[in-house]
């Protein structure tokens, strides 16, 4: 086997991974673009991140349709909220090539770290699906979780499904695998978004792409199925632990240098 099958290789079994954690409570780039880094060395960042959104929109897409199919969508909130993230994600790609995105590394740790807290603390937090907003108010707040999140993706991107994820539970009264299902919706629309610009800009390597991303699907697929299979117990175990990744690779991204 060359050294190029044997990258596209690890890079698959990445992407399956990512796919399996994101599908069901968000934080995938966090195995999948480390690899892509180490692995793809010489290839300029835009285009690694191009070609990784390309896997990622594959596994959200695949997680939605599973997840769709057995878990009740609040069409008029997460509708809205994924058509503002869409739009917010695009600008805050154009942003992120005038700003330093570091800036917002301390906010984002410090965030996470409260939720974490919050998430152990709260011992039946998102146990049951209780919307607590009417139906007037719940596309607003989908626009607003929307505009702000979808900007932080598209902008900086760690934790982007566990912010959503949170912010269905806390702020809409959603379930853990409800939350979990509006959340890829959302990110569909964000990651849909950013391939459109990195394909506009020409910034994907699409032989690398298209075998990851359908390794993604599969493991995004496998990981959908196990959420809903498990319940919600399952998913608030997962999401703190991912979160407290999350926070130590942001703590050390910060602090370790």
């Amino acid at each position: 086997m060359s050294i190029l099958d044997t990258t596209l290789l690890l890079l698959c079994a990445a992407a399956f991974l990512a796919g399996f954690i994101d599908s069901i409570v968000g934080g995938g780039g966090l195995i999948q673009l480390p690899a892509m880094l180490l692995l793809l060395k010489g290839v300029p960042v835009p285009t690694v991140l191009g070609t990784g959104k390309i896997s990622s929109l594959a596994g959200t897409t695949a997680a939605f349709r599973r997840y769709a199919g057995h878990v009740p969508i609040r069409w008029p909130a997460v509708g809205s909220a994924a058509v503002a993230a869409g739009i917010f994600s695009f600008l805050g790609a154009r942003v992120v090539s005038l700003l330093p995105s570091e800036l917002l590394r301390p906010l984002v740790l410090g965030l996470l770290v409260v939720i974490a807290v919050y998430t152990f603390w709260r011992k039946d937090f998102g146990s049951i699906h209780a919307p607590r907003l009417s139906a007037q108010r719940e596309p607003l707040y989908g626009v607003l979780v929307g505009v702000g999140l979808g900007f932080y993706d598209g902008f900086f991107g760690p934790g982007t499904g566990s912010f959503l994820l949170f912010a269905f539970v806390g702020l809409f009264g959603y379930d853990f695998l409800s939350a979990s299902a509006s959340a890829k919706l959302v990110n569909m629309a964000t990651n849909f978004a950013s391939v459109l610009f990195f394909a506009y800009t020409g910034q994907i390597i699409w032989h690398i792409a298209v075998p990851m991303a359908v390794c993604n699907m599969l493991g995004s697929t496998l990981g959908a199925r196990l959420a809903v299979r498990s319940g919600v117990g399952f998913v608030r175990v997962l999401f703190l632990v991912v979160v407290c990744a999350i926070i130590a690779k942001l703590a050390f991204d910060t602090f370790g240098h």
